[in-house]
């Protein structure tokens, strides 16, 4: 893993981390109570609007989300039908709002996924972490967490329109 993602804030909010050979993990603190950065992580309108990367110039063509434990995903990417790819994987642990936690199931290298949400003072310590079966595994999909930063600032301009009379 290159020096770019140890420890190193991203805009001064952002962090990603690797926390063991098998774990990577991005933190950010958000000016919004627990409660709505969750409904931004699982209302698929909402999600839809922050979760792809602009810079990365692909739309998310759907967005399925049934946000509950035993629940399922599939996300779809691409400019059209046949240029596309999906993620896709089930929730095997959802307690609002304080935690997520899913599968990755596009292959066998597939990560663990979870989110949590720690409110203190009206704002919300999110921790997005990924565990991969192995440290090749992790090593091979590190472009993965490259986008979080983005992704993060993209929430971040979502939740400023959401919080607004809501808190």
């Amino acid at each position: 893993m290159g020096d770019r993602q140890e420890n190193v804030p991203v805009n001064g909010r952002t962090v990603v981390k690797r926390i063991s050979e098998r774990e990577i993990a991005a933190t950010r603190i958000f000016d919004a109570p627990a409660r709505i950065v969750f409904e931004a992580w699982t209302d698929p309108e909402l999600f839809a609007r922050w979760w792809v990367p602009k810079s990365l110039g692909v739309p998310l063509r759907s967005c399925e989300m049934d946000v509950r434990t035993g629940g399922t995903y599939r996300l779809e990417f691409g400019k059209d039908a046949e240029n596309s790819w999906a993620f896709f994987g089930k929730y095997i642990d959802v307690v609002p709002p304080t935690r997520i936690v899913w599968t990755n199931d596009e292959g066998e290298n597939g990560a663990i996924s979870t989110v949590t949400f720690v409110e203190q003072d009206g704002k919300t310590l999110l921790t997005f972490s990924e565990v991969y079966p192995s440290k090749q595994a992790l090593d091979e999909s590190l472009g993965g967490m490259d986008g979080a930063p983005e992704q993060f600032e993209q929430l971040d301009e979502l939740l400023a329109t959401l919080g607004a009379g809501r808190a």
